[in-house]
């Protein structure tokens, strides 16, 4: 990849300053309020305390309002109120001007930069939390997709997750049904790895190596010459938005369910690794005479690598719910990670569990959720095991736990929207037909070596 220039933008205080100053002194004193009723003994109202949170938050678009939405999804993370205001603030950030992508341009690739491309489109072709994305020609004539990071993002994660963190301490002050340690460890490590755009290089070469068998299923090519820190280039992927096949005969929608969940699944149970992000907007469709023929995987940022006995609790988990067995339940939640595990709790999980892993343990063919909506997915068990979890006192949840349910839930929110029909028993025991946690290892921690990840996960 091309070598870094000088890097100004490290974690500028300044930067960082600046942030704090547009959001901290309400936060503040929304904290206050919170404290000052709880010192008095009085009942809080949680939809405008919520509505408070949302208002101090909300000018700050980018990383802080996408950890902040993650959250929403785990039950009882932060309260429903929150939630519901929370997801209705924008994650993306405004696009940088043509003036701004020439200075950023000219910062990663120097004066000449314009010269290593033979074409170069000034408007984005998409935003996102921390960059956007303009098409382009290489000079090979390769049409390139080029990812730019917005300026001073690092110095913006740092501060919006010391706003993270203080949103997460007005929750545990007003029902600390959840200790969220582990999650706010969980979500500061995967954003700053979104940070380095050298590493989501890293997970793309990974992908092309995990999925390179898989003909309905299309990672992007890197050009490394054309990339740095905060500036990944790659093979333009050309497709449709998801959603735009929703209204396509079942067969094809099936098709396309069954390519994601082969997508998810089969990099998971064979080499521990998940894209921990699957909303819609990170995929594409592709088509061949007309039809829906495969998908295209667009962002690597928010990859997660899990060791192998995490996948084996995975599993674990499922054939215990599948044969009712307690003790082989209780040991896959005791290897993902939950402590001081009682009647009680287990129960709660369970809860949790079975809506999770429901659509897997019944051998017919099925919709992901019956009779429900892509809104209210999840939301009753979520409600459910909030409420029990209130009653049961703070318990914490383990950081491997975050991505692993965001994306389960993401994904299961795909298969609604495309309202697909799969036996989904059988696809994931196909998925899992080989596993063993040695074959997963040794599969795992070559891939990772060939693609310079080195760092094997304990």
């Amino acid at each position: 990849m091309a070598d870094d220039r000088v890097d100004q933008e490290r974690n500028r205080f300044t930067a960082r300053a600046a942030r704090y100053a547009r959001v901290g002194t309400d936060i503040s004193g929304v904290a206050t309020r919170i404290m000052g009723a709880r010192l008095l003994g009085r009942e809080l109202d949680a939809e405008k305390t919520a509505a408070d949170i949302a208002g101090a938050l909300g000018g700050l678009k980018g990383p802080l309002m996408k950890v902040a939405q993650l959250l929403s999804t785990i039950p009882e993370a932060v309260p429903p109120e929150y939630a519901a205001a929370l997801a209705n603030l924008q994650s993306n950030a405004p696009p940088m001007g043509w003036a701004f992508v020439k200075r950023r341009m000219m910062a990663e690739l120097g004066p000449a930069w314009e010269k290593r491309y033979r074409s170069f489109e000034k408007e984005p072709a998409a935003a996102a939390s921390l960059g956007q994305v303009h098409r382009a020609v290489g000079l090979d004539g390769a049409d390139l997709a080029v990812k730019l990071q917005y300026p001073d993002m690092e110095s913006a994660v740092e501060a919006d997750l010391k706003q993270f963190s203080a949103l997460l301490a007005i929750h545990r002050r007003m029902r600390p049904a959840i200790d969220t340690r582990e999650i706010a460890e969980e979500v500061g490590a995967r954003l700053r790895e979104e940070l380095d755009y050298r590493r989501e290089a890293r997970h793309a070469a990974l992908y092309r190596i995990i999925l390179g068998e898989e003909p309905g299923i299309r990672v992007p090519a890197i050009v490394p010459e054309l990339s740095t820190k905060r500036l990944l280039t790659m093979g333009w992927l050309e497709g449709r938005p998801m959603l735009a096949f929703k209204d396509r005969p079942l067969e094809d929608r099936n098709r396309l369910a069954e390519t994601m969940f082969r997508a998810w699944w089969h990099p998971f149970a064979r080499f521990g690794t998940i894209h921990g992000d699957p909303h819609l907007g990170n995929y594409t469709v592709f088509e061949e005479d007309g039809r829906p023929a495969g998908i295209n995987l667009l962002d690597y940022g928010c990859i997660r690598i899990f060791p192998p006995r995490f996948v084996a609790g995975v599993i674990q988990l499922y054939r215990g719910l599948q044969a009712g067995n307690e003790d082989e339940v209780v040991a896959a939640y005791e290897v993902w990670g939950f402590r001081n595990l009682n009647r009680d709790l287990i129960e709660t999980l369970n809860i949790w569990a079975r809506f999770i892993y429901g659509p897997l343990l019944e051998d017919r063919v099925r919709p992901i959720a019956e009779g429900v909506s892509a809104a209210e997915y999840g939301r009753r068990e979520a409600f459910t095991v909030a409420k029990r979890l209130k009653e049961l006192g703070p318990v914490t949840v383990p950081r491997e736990f975050v991505f692993m349910d965001r994306a389960a839930l993401g994904l299961g929110g795909v298969f609604l929207h495309l309202e697909a029909e799969l036996n989904f028993h059988r696809l994931f025991e196909a998925a899992i037909a080989d596993f063993k946690p040695g074959l997963l290892a040794a599969r795992q921690e070559a891939a990772l070596q060939g693609v310079g990840l080195a760092e094997v996960p304990a």
